[in-house]
C-alpha cells in the first residue's frame, strides 16, 4: 500500500474528501517527525509507539574493498507494535 492508497482509505471509511485527508495524513507525519526530532515518544495505543533510538560508534567494514572503517554513532527512529495490532496481525 502506497500513502495515496492509504490517504483514499482515510477519505473512504471517514467521509471527508482525499484532499482533507491527504492534509490529515500529512500532519500526522509532520507531528510525529516533529516529536522524534525533540527526543519525545510518540505512543498511540492499541497500535504502537515511535521513539528514538541511539546507535553507538562502531568498526565496520567496506564490502567492496574490506577495508575496516569508521561509524560514527547516530539516532535512528523506531517503532515499536502495540499489543493490538501483534494481536491483529497474528490472526488469519
Amino acid at each position: 500500500m502506497q500513502k495515496s492508497d492509504l490517504v483514499e482509505k482515510i477519505a473512504d471509511d471517514s467521509g471527508i474528501s482525499k484532499a482533507a485527508a491527504d492534509r490529515a495524513l500529512n500532519s500526522l507525519l509532520a507531528n510525529v517527525t516533529k516529536e522524534l526530532k525533540k527526543g519525545e515518544r510518540v505512543a498511540l495505543v492499541g497500535f504502537g509507539t515511535f521513539s528514538i533510538s541511539k546507535r553507538s560508534a562502531r568498526m565496520g567494514r567496506n564490502p567492496q574493498t574490506g577495508e575496516a572503517i569508521k561509524i560514527k554513532a547516530t539516532k535512528v527512529p523506531k517503532f515499536s507494535a502495540g499489543k493490538t495490532l501483534k494481536d491483529a496481525v497474528k490472526k488469519k
